[in-house]
């Protein structure tokens, strides 16, 4: 991808727009043969990390608000990725768990995230690409 003209105005919002763009495309395109969708699978590296949550600790966890996270669940049940339960202490409370598929393809995925991350940071330096992860984070 070219560079941009030194010397042009800096738009950071421009800018980090254009870079939201590129990461999007590649991680979409890795995961397109697994029938996942990025924000489907972040939801899947939440539970990796911890299964067993409801759904209004997982979107806190991911950032995702209630409307979104709905859906992508309501999805990922119906493709067989996650499964709901009822909480052995409130019935009334739908706990998420991995099924035998997610679980099953979980280093597969994670290598495709791993080189997503590459694809799009593979012209920076270690500490860069690390700094960059920091900086997002604090935008948040």
């Amino acid at each position: 991808m070219p560079k941009p003209e030194k010397g042009l105005p800096v738009c950071t919002t421009f800018r980090l727009g254009k870079a939201f763009q590129r990461a999007h495309s590649i991680f979409k395109a890795r995961l397109k043969p697994y029938g996942l969708t990025n924000v489907q699978y972040v939801v899947l590296e939440g539970l990796w990390f911890k299964a067993g949550v409801t759904a209004a600790e997982l979107g806190k966890a991911l950032i995702l608000d209630k409307a979104t996270l709905s859906v992508v669940l309501e999805r990922m049940d119906d493709a067989g990725w996650i499964e709901k339960s009822p909480d052995p202490d409130d019935g009334r409370i739908q706990r998420i768990f991995l099924t035998k598929k997610a679980l099953d393809l979980k280093d597969e995925l994670v290598e495709q995230r791993t080189k997503a991350n590459q694809e799009l940071t593979g012209e920076l330096r270690p500490e860069e690409a690390m700094l960059l992860n920091r900086f997002l984070w604090d935008l948040l």
